[in-house]
């Protein structure tokens, strides 16, 4: 596997972190969430480090058991890219016309 970018290493650290804080804070301890999620022990401690190993679906299972999968839909929505939004802005028509009529040919 090639080494991930920096930003991308902290980020799924952070959401590994995020993760097992949301679960201590709902008290539930890991055998709850390993059954309810169907994932192994040695899993959810990958999860809970931010493993980039750990397939999404397992990710998204445990943010489920948490209450927190709607989180998950909302990530790349419009709503939070400004970037897409301010390029699809920027990539209006000035002007909208309005389509002629074709006249109809000759001889018909």
């Amino acid at each position: 596997m090639r080494t991930l970018p920096i930003p991308v290493a902290r980020a799924l650290r952070k959401l590994g972190h995020d993760i097992k804080d949301a679960r201590r804070r709902r008290r539930l301890p890991m055998a709850v969430v390993i059954q309810r999620a169907s994932i192994s022990e040695p899993t959810l401690i990958r999860i809970e480090r931010g493993d980039p190993k750990v397939g999404i679906a397992s990710y998204a299972m445990v943010l489920f058991v948490l209450g927190m999968a709607d989180r998950l839909a909302d990530l790349v929505d419009a709503k939070n890219d400004p970037v897409g939004l301010q390029l699809e802005v920027e990539n209006l028509p000035q002007r909208i016309r309005i389509a002629r009529k074709q006249k109809p040919a000759k001889g018909k």
